[in-house]
């Protein structure tokens, strides 16, 4: 019976040990590498290798990251002038209505696009309906001279050609005529996607969705 008695005790003590040993190696903190549920402690779960927030629970600890914009979140900051920005290599998912910012992009020779659109290696005239996509929704050029729709708050809608990316990588440089990466949810618009859409470009940045068209 005394034998019984310590073979308990020393299982429970190695249970403990080892319960001791999981927690310890939980990773609580927001974008910490992960494999398992387990390995994310409190109410963040494992999504795409990181810790994040858990969207069946509607947690805001890493700040909607998960669910908000399916997880993606920057991997690294870029400063300019002394200013932090953030890097992406992704986008929110692409549904039927896509949340996204307009901004106006000049495509001309000498505009704050840069260098020519990457789909085709030319300028292009600001009197084409014609748009930069953030770089997780570029994906690679997968995109490239596809015609997407554009929904603005007012009603108006258009439709536009992908013809460049707004790089969410780099920046702040010649080539990106010295802008600091996108975000990752930006439809770079022409102003005549702006003006197809009865929006005042002074506003300079404006709430819409967008969707393949």
């Amino acid at each position: 019976m005394a034998n019984l008695v310590i073979l308990l005790s020393i299982s429970i003590l190695i249970n403990t040990f080892s319960l001791l040993i999981k927690s310890g190696d939980a990773q609580s903190y927001c974008n910490g590498q992960c494999e398992t549920l387990d390995d994310c402690s409190g109410q963040l779960i494992c999504i795409n290798g990181e810790c994040n927030d858990d969207p069946d629970v509607g947690t805001n600890i890493c700040g909607g990251g998960a669910s908000s914009d399916g997880g993606c979140q920057p991997y690294d900051t870029l400063t300019c002038d002394g200013i932090s920005h953030p890097k992406y290599s992704c986008s929110p998912p692409v549904t039927g209505s896509t949340p996204a910012k307009l901004t106006l992009n000049d495509f001309s020779p000498g505009g704050d696009g840069g260098g020519a659109s990457e789909c085709d290696g030319q300028y292009h005239d600001n009197g084409e309906r014609i748009v930069a996509l953030s770089t997780g929704w570029y994906a690679g050029g997968s995109r490239c001279l596809q015609t997407i729709r554009i929904t603005a708050g007012n009603g108006w809608s258009t439709t536009a050609r992908v013809v460049d990316e707004c790089d969410s990588q780099r920046g702040c440089d010649e080539e990106h005529a010295y802008q600091p990466p996108c975000r990752n949810n930006i439809v770079d618009g022409s102003d005549a996607v702006w003006k197809a859409l009865g929006l005042n470009e002074d506003w300079g940045v404006v709430d819409i969705t967008w969707s393949m068209a």
